[in-house]
Protein backbone atom coordinates (compact mmCIF):
# COMPACT_ATOMS: atom_id res chain seq x y z
CA UNK A 1 0.00 0.00 0.00
CA UNK A 2 2.78 2.62 1.07
CA UNK A 3 4.82 2.02 -2.59
CA UNK A 4 1.19 2.46 -4.37
CA UNK A 5 1.06 5.87 -2.26
CA UNK A 6 4.17 7.01 -3.15
CA UNK A 7 4.17 5.91 -6.65
CA UNK A 8 0.77 8.04 -7.11
CA UNK A 9 2.09 10.89 -5.36
CA UNK A 10 4.99 10.52 -7.73
CA UNK A 11 3.40 10.61 -10.83
CA UNK A 12 1.36 14.32 -9.32
CA UNK A 13 4.80 15.84 -8.42
CA UNK A 14 5.94 14.56 -12.15
CA UNK A 15 2.64 16.14 -13.36
CA UNK A 16 3.23 19.39 -12.18
CA UNK A 17 6.76 19.74 -12.68
CA UNK A 18 6.23 18.98 -16.35
CA UNK A 19 3.52 21.51 -17.10
CA UNK A 20 5.73 24.00 -16.45
CA UNK A 21 7.93 23.21 -18.99
CA UNK A 22 5.94 22.90 -21.90
CA UNK A 23 2.99 25.29 -21.22
CA UNK A 24 3.74 26.85 -24.69
CA UNK A 25 3.77 24.31 -27.04
CA UNK A 26 1.14 23.12 -29.23
CA UNK A 27 -1.66 20.93 -27.93
CA UNK A 28 -0.66 22.21 -24.35
CA UNK A 29 -4.30 22.39 -23.33
CA UNK A 30 -5.40 18.94 -24.54
CA UNK A 31 -2.10 18.13 -22.57
CA UNK A 32 -2.76 19.54 -19.15
CA UNK A 33 -6.10 18.37 -19.35
CA UNK A 34 -4.31 15.16 -18.96
CA UNK A 35 -2.31 15.68 -16.30
CA UNK A 36 -4.99 17.28 -13.69
CA UNK A 37 -7.09 13.40 -14.75
CA UNK A 38 -4.11 11.32 -13.69
CA UNK A 39 -3.15 13.63 -10.92
CA UNK A 40 -6.88 13.27 -9.75
CA UNK A 41 -7.49 9.91 -10.63
CA UNK A 42 -4.87 7.31 -10.00
CA UNK A 43 -4.61 5.48 -14.24
CA UNK A 44 -5.27 1.82 -13.71
CA UNK A 45 -2.56 -0.79 -12.94
CA UNK A 46 -0.90 -2.52 -16.09
CA UNK A 47 -2.77 -0.37 -18.42
CA UNK A 48 -3.06 -0.63 -22.23
CA UNK A 49 -2.40 3.50 -23.06
CA UNK A 50 -3.31 4.77 -26.81
CA UNK A 51 -1.36 7.52 -27.69
CA UNK A 52 -1.67 9.37 -31.34
CA UNK A 53 -3.67 11.93 -33.33
CA UNK A 54 -7.42 12.10 -33.83
CA UNK A 55 -8.40 8.67 -34.96
CA UNK A 56 -7.41 7.59 -31.42
CA UNK A 57 -9.34 10.50 -29.64
CA UNK A 58 -12.27 10.46 -31.22
CA UNK A 59 -12.70 6.39 -29.91
CA UNK A 60 -13.88 7.60 -26.58
CA UNK A 61 -15.79 4.82 -26.26
CA UNK A 62 -12.46 2.38 -27.30
CA UNK A 63 -13.15 0.67 -23.49
CA UNK A 64 -16.05 -0.94 -24.45
CA UNK A 65 -14.59 -2.64 -27.44
CA UNK A 66 -11.99 -4.02 -25.46
CA UNK A 67 -13.94 -4.49 -22.09
CA UNK A 68 -11.44 -6.95 -20.71
CA UNK A 69 -8.33 -4.63 -20.66
CA UNK A 70 -7.92 -1.71 -18.72
CA UNK A 71 -7.26 0.68 -21.34
CA UNK A 72 -6.41 4.59 -21.12
CA UNK A 73 -7.16 6.92 -24.10
CA UNK A 74 -4.00 9.89 -24.22
CA UNK A 75 -4.61 11.05 -27.88
CA UNK A 76 -5.19 14.30 -29.01
CA UNK A 77 -6.78 15.27 -32.31
CA UNK A 78 -5.02 17.28 -34.85
CA UNK A 79 -1.39 15.60 -33.61
CA UNK A 80 1.55 15.04 -35.23
CA UNK A 81 4.66 12.99 -34.57
CA UNK A 82 6.76 15.62 -33.49
CA UNK A 83 3.92 17.09 -30.90
CA UNK A 84 3.78 13.16 -29.46
CA UNK A 85 7.59 13.81 -29.45
CA UNK A 86 7.62 17.25 -27.16
CA UNK A 87 4.74 15.69 -24.92
CA UNK A 88 6.09 12.33 -24.67
CA UNK A 89 6.60 12.37 -20.77
CA UNK A 90 3.28 14.05 -19.88
CA UNK A 91 1.05 11.50 -21.67
CA UNK A 92 3.20 8.06 -21.13
CA UNK A 93 5.02 8.49 -17.53
CA UNK A 94 2.24 8.83 -15.33
CA UNK A 95 0.33 5.68 -16.84
CA UNK A 96 3.09 3.58 -16.14
CA UNK A 97 1.55 1.51 -19.07
CA UNK A 98 2.62 -2.44 -20.17
CA UNK A 99 1.25 -1.52 -23.66
CA UNK A 100 1.72 1.26 -26.00
CA UNK A 101 -0.41 1.43 -29.21
CA UNK A 102 0.50 4.64 -31.36
CA UNK A 103 -1.49 5.73 -33.95
CA UNK A 104 0.08 8.83 -35.71
CA UNK A 105 1.65 10.01 -38.77
CA UNK A 106 -1.15 10.85 -41.04
CA UNK A 107 -0.99 14.01 -39.89
CA UNK A 108 2.82 14.35 -41.33
CA UNK A 109 2.18 13.22 -44.52
CA UNK A 110 -1.18 15.70 -45.05
CA UNK A 111 0.60 18.54 -43.82
CA UNK A 112 3.02 19.32 -46.48
CA UNK A 113 3.83 17.38 -49.79
CA UNK A 114 7.55 17.66 -48.84
CA UNK A 115 7.25 15.58 -45.45
CA UNK A 116 8.76 12.42 -46.81
CA UNK A 117 7.87 8.43 -45.82
CA UNK A 118 11.58 8.23 -44.45
CA UNK A 119 10.73 11.55 -42.22
CA UNK A 120 7.77 9.80 -40.82
CA UNK A 121 9.85 7.06 -39.77
CA UNK A 122 13.00 9.28 -38.76
CA UNK A 123 10.33 10.63 -36.30
CA UNK A 124 8.87 7.47 -35.48
CA UNK A 125 12.18 6.12 -34.28
CA UNK A 126 12.94 9.27 -32.36
CA UNK A 127 9.61 8.69 -30.29
CA UNK A 128 10.25 4.77 -29.71
CA UNK A 129 13.50 5.73 -28.51
CA UNK A 130 11.91 8.32 -25.86
CA UNK A 131 9.45 5.94 -24.80
CA UNK A 132 11.68 2.87 -24.64
CA UNK A 133 14.76 5.37 -22.75
CA UNK A 134 11.79 5.80 -19.94
CA UNK A 135 10.31 3.02 -20.30
CA UNK A 136 13.23 -0.09 -21.63
CA UNK A 137 10.36 -2.88 -20.90
CA UNK A 138 7.21 -1.46 -22.33
CA UNK A 139 5.65 -3.74 -25.29
CA UNK A 140 5.08 -1.06 -28.47
CA UNK A 141 2.42 -1.37 -31.08
CA UNK A 142 2.16 0.72 -34.16
CA UNK A 143 -1.23 0.68 -35.86
CA UNK A 144 -0.45 1.58 -39.18
CA UNK A 145 -1.34 4.71 -40.91
CA UNK A 146 -4.99 4.51 -42.61
CA UNK A 147 -5.77 5.22 -45.90
CA UNK A 148 -8.37 8.15 -45.59
CA UNK A 149 -10.30 9.16 -48.65
CA UNK A 150 -9.94 12.98 -47.91
CA UNK A 151 -6.21 12.19 -48.32
CA UNK A 152 -5.81 9.69 -51.24
CA UNK A 153 -2.99 11.81 -52.37
CA UNK A 154 -0.81 10.67 -49.24
CA UNK A 155 -1.92 7.02 -49.78
CA UNK A 156 1.78 6.56 -51.40
CA UNK A 157 3.97 8.01 -49.22
CA UNK A 158 1.31 6.70 -46.54
CA UNK A 159 2.52 2.87 -48.00
CA UNK A 160 6.25 3.59 -47.81
CA UNK A 161 6.40 4.71 -44.39
CA UNK A 162 4.03 1.54 -43.10
CA UNK A 163 6.16 -0.85 -44.64
CA UNK A 164 9.56 1.20 -43.31
CA UNK A 165 8.29 1.38 -39.73
CA UNK A 166 6.95 -2.17 -40.15
CA UNK A 167 10.29 -4.07 -41.10
CA UNK A 168 11.99 -1.89 -38.29
CA UNK A 169 9.80 -3.12 -35.89
CA UNK A 170 10.79 -6.77 -36.50
CA UNK A 171 14.15 -5.85 -35.41
CA UNK A 172 12.74 -4.50 -32.15
CA UNK A 173 11.58 -6.81 -29.23
CA UNK A 174 8.78 -6.37 -27.29
CA UNK A 175 7.01 -4.56 -30.41
CA UNK A 176 4.03 -5.25 -32.63
CA UNK A 177 3.08 -3.23 -36.75
CA UNK A 178 -0.97 -3.78 -36.91
CA UNK A 179 -2.02 -3.37 -40.08
CA UNK A 180 -5.57 -1.37 -40.71
CA UNK A 181 -4.59 -0.10 -44.10
CA UNK A 182 -5.26 -2.89 -46.00
CA UNK A 183 -7.93 -3.79 -43.60
CA UNK A 184 -10.33 -1.21 -44.69
CA UNK A 185 -10.48 -1.61 -48.47
CA UNK A 186 -12.71 -4.36 -50.22
CA UNK A 187 -11.29 -7.10 -52.13
CA UNK A 188 -11.96 -5.42 -55.15
CA UNK A 189 -9.68 -2.57 -53.97
CA UNK A 190 -11.90 -0.08 -53.45
CA UNK A 191 -11.70 1.84 -50.30
CA UNK A 192 -15.06 1.10 -47.80
CA UNK A 193 -16.38 4.61 -47.72
CA UNK A 194 -19.43 3.94 -45.18
CA UNK A 195 -16.81 3.41 -42.52
CA UNK A 196 -16.35 7.04 -42.39
CA UNK A 197 -18.27 9.99 -41.41
CA UNK A 198 -18.98 12.94 -44.01
CA UNK A 199 -15.60 14.70 -43.76
CA UNK A 200 -13.90 11.30 -45.25
CA UNK A 201 -11.37 11.71 -42.81
CA UNK A 202 -12.63 10.27 -39.55
CA UNK A 203 -14.26 6.53 -38.52
CA UNK A 204 -17.61 5.76 -37.97
CA UNK A 205 -18.37 2.62 -35.56
CA UNK A 206 -18.21 -0.08 -38.62
CA UNK A 207 -14.69 1.46 -39.29
CA UNK A 208 -13.63 1.08 -35.43
CA UNK A 209 -15.09 -2.28 -35.38
CA UNK A 210 -12.42 -3.09 -38.58
CA UNK A 211 -9.95 -1.70 -36.04
CA UNK A 212 -11.31 -4.48 -33.16
CA UNK A 213 -10.51 -6.93 -34.82
CA UNK A 214 -7.44 -5.85 -36.38
CA UNK A 215 -5.96 -5.00 -32.53
CA UNK A 216 -7.49 -7.09 -30.21
CA UNK A 217 -4.86 -10.43 -31.21
CA UNK A 218 -2.02 -8.07 -30.29
CA UNK A 219 -3.36 -6.28 -27.02
CA UNK A 220 -1.41 -7.97 -23.75
CA UNK A 221 -3.37 -10.41 -21.50
CA UNK A 222 -4.20 -9.59 -17.89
Amino acid sequence: MLKQICCFLFAAFLSVSLLAQDSNLPYSNEVNAFRKLDSATRPPKNAILFIGSSSFTKWTDVQEYFPDRPVVNRAFGGSSLPDLINHVDAIVLPTRPRQILIYCGENDLAASDTVSAQLVFTRFKTLFGLIRAKLPQVSIAFVSIKPSPSRRKIWPRARQANALIKQWLKTKQRTDYIDVYYKMFYKNGNIMQDIFIEDDLHMNAKGYAIWQKAIEPYLLKK
